[in-house]
């Protein structure tokens, strides 16, 4: 299993947040409400589509965004997801976020 991710210009949005589709094979599988600024990565949402569900897609999509950013905050987290960002290596930041820190980043 392979994922896409196509960020969105916010120009083409009208948007505050970077929006990215995420896709396998060619097919959409979901989209993640996100923002850029520099090396941190803001994850505000990650919606795979109820008939995709559980095949792995959010994870490969978490660990994209680790290759790519030194700092990852997941905003807000609900407490029946906080499961899932502590599997993917997050920490509680004690302030409702989640965070991944790349070794080595500020």
């Amino acid at each position: 299993m392979s994922i896409e991710i196509a960020f969105i210009p916010k120009a083409e949005q009208h948007s505050q947040y970077d929006w990215v589709d995420i896709s396998c094979a060619g097919v959409r599988v979901g989209k993640a409400r996100c923002t850029r600024d520099g090396a941190v990565f803001t994850i505000f949402s990650i919606n795979i589509y109820p008939e995709w569900a559980g095949h792995g897609y959010g994870r490969e999509f978490v660990d994209y965004c680790k290759i790519h950013y030194d700092v990852i905050i997941a905003d807000r987290v609900r407490q029946t997801a906080i499961g899932f960002w502590e599997a993917v290596g997050f920490r509680d930041n004690k302030d409702g976020n989640w965070v991944y820190r790349r070794a080595g980043a500020a």
